[in-house]
């Protein structure tokens, strides 16, 4: 999509991606959920931007209670059918959010933030903050976010600053002595283009225990 074709509401954007498309995601979950996620005690979840619901199935078929939130409504009709298909579906509630503008309710053990990042208007640093007010004491928030262009992407579709590694740390403004850094890092996977061309992305994975 070019520079200049981009819709001004959020919710029209994604909406019309799911739409017109057929699936869009893989169906599995994200990479580094799995290594963050799969050793903490299954409890109650918050999958923020679940799209067709890798992730949130995913980690209903761990044991938790997960609460799957997308601004787009189709997105949310195939993740509950994903969910079904996998006879996880009474174990995941799935919420229409404009992030940054509605936020579910409630404290969750788990906070999951993978790729919130849009070539259309979201206070992504809003967003984080009310992430981390929705961990319960004990509870993880973890955030994941790209960290560039993927190496083939010679020409970006549209202009975005992508975040640091301190800088999200310093938006979250965590109360001091209330959060544990457990994960910080940048890791890079492999990322091939449409045509196939083999290539690499990185992105910055935060996770974090709250006291």
């Amino acid at each position: 999509m070019s520079r200049t074709s981009l819709p001004d509401q959020p919710a029209e954007y994604w909406e019309a991606r799911y739409r017109d498309a057929g699936r869009v995601w893989s169906g599995r979950p994200n990479e580094l959920l799995l290594r963050e996620a799969a050793g903490l005690a299954p409890g109650t979840a918050l999958d923020l931007g679940c799209g067709e619901g890798g992730d949130a199935v995913w980690l209903a078929g761990r044991g938790w209670r997960v609460t799957g939130v997308d601004i787009s409504a189709t997105a949310l009709e195939r993740a509950a059918r994903h969910a079904a298909e996998a006879g996880v579906g009474d174990r995941v509630s799935w919420e229409r959010h404009e992030l940054g503008v509605t936020f579910p309710e409630g404290s969750f053990d788990l906070v999951s933030a993978h790729y919130l990042q849009s070539p259309v208007a979201l206070d992504l640093r809003r967003v984080l903050r009310r992430a981390a007010d929705a961990v319960a004491a004990g509870g993880t928030l973890l955030i994941v976010l790209h960290a560039g262009w993927p190496s083939w992407q010679t020409q970006p579709p549209f202009d975005v600053e992508f975040p640091t590694l301190d800088g999200v740390l310093d938006d979250l403004g965590l109360a001091e002595g209330e959060w544990t850094v457990q994960t910080r890092e940048t890791v890079r996977r492999a990322s091939a283009a449409p045509d196939g061309t083999a290539g690499h992305r990185d992105d910055h994975v935060w996770r974090l225990r709250r006291a």
